[in-house]
């Protein structure tokens, strides 16, 4: 078995329902995550109170996929 070549550290606070911060590595300041649009209604999020939109943490895969 390779030995293991990364391993990545990350820290993740939920702040108030959808709304999270994340700790990540590279990173000098947190990342927020929460949802928005479709998303949210699809999980039946009144976007009206959510603290704060953010992208969805499928919205960073899709983005790290295409690039």
């Amino acid at each position: 078995m390779a030995e293991v070549e990364y391993t990545s550290n990350v820290r993740i606070e939920r702040i108030k329902g959808p709304l999270r911060r994340a700790y990540l590595p590279g990173e000098p300041q947190p990342v927020m995550f929460s949802v928005h649009g479709d998303i949210a209604k699809h999980y039946g999020v009144d976007e009206s109170r959510l603290p704060e939109p953010h992208a969805a943490t499928i919205d960073y895969v899709v983005a790290a996929l295409g690039g």
